[in-house]
Protein backbone atom coordinates (compact mmCIF):
# COMPACT_ATOMS: atom_id res chain seq x y z
CA UNK A 1 0.00 0.00 0.00
CA UNK A 2 1.18 3.54 -0.75
CA UNK A 3 1.71 6.00 2.09
CA UNK A 4 -0.95 8.65 2.31
CA UNK A 5 0.26 12.22 1.72
CA UNK A 6 0.19 13.28 5.38
CA UNK A 7 2.60 10.45 6.30
CA UNK A 8 5.18 11.75 3.82
CA UNK A 9 5.68 15.04 5.71
CA UNK A 10 8.90 15.11 7.75
CA UNK A 11 7.48 15.39 11.27
CA UNK A 12 10.98 15.87 12.68
CA UNK A 13 11.26 19.21 10.85
CA UNK A 14 7.57 20.17 11.19
CA UNK A 15 6.85 23.11 13.51
CA UNK A 16 3.55 24.67 14.61
CA UNK A 17 1.88 26.62 11.82
CA UNK A 18 -0.85 26.57 9.18
CA UNK A 19 -0.22 24.22 6.27
CA UNK A 20 -2.15 23.07 3.22
CA UNK A 21 -2.28 19.33 3.76
CA UNK A 22 -4.05 18.46 0.51
CA UNK A 23 -6.48 19.59 -2.15
CA UNK A 24 -9.21 17.31 -3.40
CA UNK A 25 -11.05 17.94 -6.64
CA UNK A 26 -14.70 17.02 -7.08
CA UNK A 27 -15.39 17.97 -10.66
CA UNK A 28 -14.76 21.73 -10.80
CA UNK A 29 -14.97 22.09 -7.02
CA UNK A 30 -11.95 22.12 -4.69
CA UNK A 31 -11.81 21.05 -1.05
CA UNK A 32 -8.71 22.37 0.75
CA UNK A 33 -7.56 20.52 3.86
CA UNK A 34 -5.47 22.53 6.31
CA UNK A 35 -3.10 21.16 8.93
CA UNK A 36 -3.32 23.54 11.89
CA UNK A 37 -0.33 22.34 13.85
CA UNK A 38 -0.38 23.65 17.42
CA UNK A 39 2.51 21.73 18.98
CA UNK A 40 5.86 20.56 17.70
CA UNK A 41 5.51 16.86 16.81
CA UNK A 42 7.70 14.48 18.80
CA UNK A 43 9.37 17.41 20.64
CA UNK A 44 6.80 18.60 23.14
CA UNK A 45 3.85 17.02 24.92
CA UNK A 46 0.71 16.48 22.90
CA UNK A 47 -2.54 18.16 23.91
CA UNK A 48 -4.81 16.24 26.25
CA UNK A 49 -8.18 15.18 24.91
CA UNK A 50 -10.13 17.48 27.25
CA UNK A 51 -8.63 20.71 25.93
CA UNK A 52 -8.57 19.46 22.36
CA UNK A 53 -12.25 18.54 22.67
CA UNK A 54 -13.10 22.03 24.00
CA UNK A 55 -11.12 23.62 21.14
CA UNK A 56 -13.04 21.44 18.68
CA UNK A 57 -16.46 22.53 19.98
CA UNK A 58 -15.52 26.21 20.13
CA UNK A 59 -13.71 26.38 16.78
CA UNK A 60 -16.35 24.41 14.88
CA UNK A 61 -19.12 26.59 16.31
CA UNK A 62 -17.27 29.83 15.61
CA UNK A 63 -16.27 28.87 12.07
CA UNK A 64 -19.65 27.55 10.99
CA UNK A 65 -21.24 30.80 12.19
CA UNK A 66 -18.62 33.05 10.57
CA UNK A 67 -20.26 35.70 8.37
CA UNK A 68 -17.75 35.46 5.52
CA UNK A 69 -16.54 31.85 5.64
CA UNK A 70 -19.34 29.96 7.43
CA UNK A 71 -20.73 28.47 4.23
CA UNK A 72 -17.22 27.35 3.18
CA UNK A 73 -16.50 25.31 6.33
CA UNK A 74 -16.83 21.58 5.79
CA UNK A 75 -15.11 20.14 8.85
CA UNK A 76 -12.99 21.03 11.89
CA UNK A 77 -11.57 18.26 14.00
CA UNK A 78 -8.58 17.12 16.04
CA UNK A 79 -5.69 15.09 14.68
CA UNK A 80 -5.34 11.63 16.13
CA UNK A 81 -1.78 12.45 17.22
CA UNK A 82 -3.18 15.37 19.27
CA UNK A 83 -0.66 17.90 17.91
CA UNK A 84 -3.23 19.98 16.05
CA UNK A 85 -6.46 20.11 14.08
CA UNK A 86 -7.70 19.70 10.55
CA UNK A 87 -9.86 22.27 8.80
CA UNK A 88 -11.56 21.38 5.52
CA UNK A 89 -12.89 24.25 3.42
CA UNK A 90 -14.78 24.44 0.17
CA UNK A 91 -12.55 26.41 -2.20
CA UNK A 92 -9.01 26.60 -3.51
CA UNK A 93 -7.00 28.25 -0.73
CA UNK A 94 -3.41 28.70 0.35
CA UNK A 95 -2.34 28.92 3.99
CA UNK A 96 -1.83 32.70 3.87
CA UNK A 97 -5.45 33.12 2.73
CA UNK A 98 -6.86 31.90 6.04
CA UNK A 99 -4.42 33.40 8.57
CA UNK A 100 -6.87 36.17 9.57
CA UNK A 101 -9.67 33.61 9.95
CA UNK A 102 -7.54 31.35 12.15
CA UNK A 103 -6.41 34.33 14.25
CA UNK A 104 -10.08 35.28 14.76
CA UNK A 105 -10.92 31.69 15.68
CA UNK A 106 -8.21 31.38 18.29
CA UNK A 107 -8.92 34.83 19.71
CA UNK A 108 -12.53 33.68 20.12
CA UNK A 109 -11.33 30.57 21.99
CA UNK A 110 -8.84 32.54 24.11
CA UNK A 111 -11.51 35.06 25.13
CA UNK A 112 -14.44 32.66 25.49
CA UNK A 113 -16.37 32.60 28.75
CA UNK A 114 -19.49 30.64 29.52
CA UNK A 115 -20.88 27.25 28.61
CA UNK A 116 -19.05 25.51 25.79
CA UNK A 117 -21.51 25.07 22.89
CA UNK A 118 -22.73 21.51 22.66
CA UNK A 119 -21.26 20.49 26.02
CA UNK A 120 -24.24 18.56 27.31
CA UNK A 121 -25.21 14.90 27.46
CA UNK A 122 -27.91 15.54 24.86
CA UNK A 123 -25.54 17.22 22.36
CA UNK A 124 -22.21 15.37 22.78
CA UNK A 125 -21.10 11.79 23.29
CA UNK A 126 -18.40 12.70 25.82
CA UNK A 127 -19.43 16.11 27.12
CA UNK A 128 -17.62 15.76 30.47
CA UNK A 129 -14.21 15.48 28.78
CA UNK A 130 -13.59 19.19 28.19
CA UNK A 131 -11.16 21.64 29.73
CA UNK A 132 -11.95 25.25 28.85
CA UNK A 133 -9.10 26.70 30.92
CA UNK A 134 -6.46 24.70 29.08
CA UNK A 135 -8.16 25.32 25.74
CA UNK A 136 -7.88 29.06 26.38
CA UNK A 137 -4.25 28.69 27.47
CA UNK A 138 -3.35 26.74 24.31
CA UNK A 139 -5.23 29.20 22.09
CA UNK A 140 -3.28 32.10 23.64
CA UNK A 141 0.00 30.25 23.18
CA UNK A 142 -0.78 29.44 19.52
CA UNK A 143 -1.69 33.07 18.86
CA UNK A 144 1.40 34.52 20.54
CA UNK A 145 3.99 31.94 19.49
CA UNK A 146 2.76 31.15 15.98
CA UNK A 147 -0.11 33.12 14.48
CA UNK A 148 0.76 36.72 15.30
CA UNK A 149 3.48 37.57 12.79
CA UNK A 150 3.48 34.13 11.13
CA UNK A 151 6.13 33.79 8.43
CA UNK A 152 6.40 31.74 5.26
CA UNK A 153 8.36 29.01 7.09
CA UNK A 154 5.20 28.24 9.10
CA UNK A 155 2.86 28.37 6.10
CA UNK A 156 4.54 25.80 3.81
CA UNK A 157 5.53 22.28 4.82
CA UNK A 158 9.27 21.80 5.33
CA UNK A 159 11.17 19.93 2.62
Amino acid sequence: MDKIASFTIDHIKLQPGIYVSRKDYLGDEVITTFDLRMTSPNEEPVMNTAELHAIEHLAATFLRNHKEFGDKIIYWGPMGCRTGNYLLMHGDYESKDIVPLIVETFEFIRDFDGEIPGASARDCGNYLDMNLGMAKFLAKRYLEDVLYGIGEERLVYPE
